[in-house]
């Protein structure tokens, strides 16, 4: 069972806000995981800027031509619940653009902007848990920072191994969890632990 405690946060704790654009409806993609993911997000981001906390909207601008999250397409774009609460919070608000797995390598740096607002503490959720959540929180905890992991703030899609088996994307959830806590990347909790 992910951490159900309440997880304590400072008033500075960045909340970090992956990928949570419209080009995942698109019905190619395999089953996910997680319906809750999207209303858990909402309500991190409603709390974080209700305090006045820094929040971090992260964009994939894939450089890849069928994707669905290229720059240009629909897909693209934040899904609604993301976009209308861009802007409304009383904190700090970055929009970072990304390339790649990690968080940590866009534009503009997050490290630097971070590091800039005396940040220590992350909060990673978004889509998809197993490759740009984990990726980011892997990358935070090696960079020194307090990571935190709400894992229902997170869904992901199942996927085929180079065995040929499919792992669900609720079984690459567990492992993802399992990697963060066992490898000492980041703290894996409820988002009610982080709303208590």
């Amino acid at each position: 069972m992910v951490g159900m405690e309440i997880t304590e946060v400072t008033q500075n704790t960045a909340l970090i806000v992956i990928d949570v654009q419209k080009g995942w409806h698109d019905p190619a993609f395999p089953p996910r995981d997680n319906p809750a993911a999207e209303g858990n997000i909402a309500a991190l981001v409603d709390a974080w800027q209700e305090a006045g906390r820094p929040v971090v909207f992260v964009r994939h601008d894939s450089p890849k031509a069928d994707s669905p999250l290229r720059p240009g397409q629909e897909g693209n774009a934040f899904q609604d619940f993301v976009e209308e609460r861009r802007g409304r919070g009383a904190g700090p608000e970055l929009l970072l653009t990304k390339t790649v797995n990690s968080a940590f390598i866009g534009t503009p740096d997050l490290r630097s902007w971070l590091d800039a607002a005396g940040i220590r503490q992350i909060v990673v959720a978004g889509i998809m848990t197993n490759w740009c959540v984990e990726t980011t929180a892997r990358m935070g905890g090696n960079l020194g920072y307090d990571v935190i992991v709400p894992l229902d703030a997170t869904h992901t899609f199942d996927a085929v191994g180079p065995d040929g088996r499919v792992l669900t994307a609720a079984e690459l959830a567990r492992a993802t969890a399992t990697n963060l806590h066992a490898g000492g990347f980041a703290k894996v909790v409820s988002t009610a632990a982080l709303l208590g």
